[in-house]
């Protein structure tokens, strides 16, 4: 499994979070009072401790500051080997996306972001939990709608998308976003270089049970794999276990349905034929 192949990054980061909670601890200050004085919440600060969120390198350095603890992390957090940088590695997907050559991607649970309209983009924040301030919100739904002008570059990269159909039926904003977010997927896999594939209620079990992935190659011919849980998320680049999900993702491709049928289910959908 890919936790098990790497549970050295989980130990790194916990031991980066046992060290913020020492110094946190050495300064008397609760966790409550040090994510106000860093304008963080109190889940933001126990996740860093906890090792389930990774330390930026600007955040260290204000996390020193704060604590009066010499610059100790962010040596540590610069000292890390890359491999060990899982957030901050993945933040770089939106850099090797900008420049991609092919997206597959497999979703279980939304409509893909590259594919998402504003207002479906926004009903999903809405929902976010904890909650987010209606200012940071706007930003994430402005953020993700310019991820989506790769489509329009001069040479725009291949895309297929398969989907489980389940999304289709779970009513994200009301019945008018979700009408207009179809008609979204269907106008932006129409050109040659775009296709998606729905995968039916019934197809159990299928090779993607385990969750939805995001296969990307770079323009320089690189293959990576993100992955993305909660509030954690990983860039895969070792070639073995990026082989396994290229596997795994054509065995999905043979699972869903076609590419002409998946069109005729979701124009079924508009009520068109």
């Amino acid at each position: 499994m890919h936790e098990a192949a790497r549970p050295k990054k989980v130990g790194s980061w916990y031991a980066v979070g046992a060290l913020v909670a020492h110094f946190r601890r050495k300064a008397r200050l609760t966790q409550e009072q040090f994510a106000e004085a860093a304008n963080l919440s109190v889940d933001t600060v126990r996740s860093i401790e906890q090792g389930r969120l990774a330390l930026q390198p600007d955040r260290a350095e204000q996390f020193d500051e704060l604590l009066d603890s010499g610059g100790a992390l962010a040596v540590v957090v610069a000292k890390l080997p890359v491999r060990d940088r899982i957030v901050q590695f993945a933040q770089g997907l939106v850099d090797h996306e900008q420049e991609a050559v092919s997206f597959l991607s497999y979703e279980s649970l939304l409509v893909p972001g590259l594919l998402q309209t504003k207002d479906y983009c926004r009903a999903v924040f809405d929902y976010r939990y904890p909650a987010l301030g209606s200012e940071t919100a706007e930003q994430w739904v402005n953020a993700r709608m310019e991820r989506q002008l790769v489509w329009q570059r001069e040479r725009p990269p291949v895309g297929h998308f398969i989907l489980e159909e389940s999304i289709l039926r779970r009513e994200v904003g009301g019945p008018d976003v979700m009408r207009e977010q179809f008609r979204r997927i269907l106008d932006y896999t129409r050109p040659v270089h775009m296709s998606f594939q729905l995968m039916p209620m019934d197809q159990t079990p299928h090779a993607a049970l385990d969750g939805p992935m995001v296969l990307l190659e770079t323009s320089e011919h690189e293959r990576l794999v993100y992955l993305e849980v909660q509030r954690a998320s990983f860039l895969v680049d070792d070639p073995d276990e990026v082989s396994d999900y290229y596997h795994k993702y054509g065995m999905l491709r043979s699972q869903a349905l076609s590419c002409e049928e998946s069109e005729r289910r979701l124009k079924g959908l508009l009520g068109e034929s």
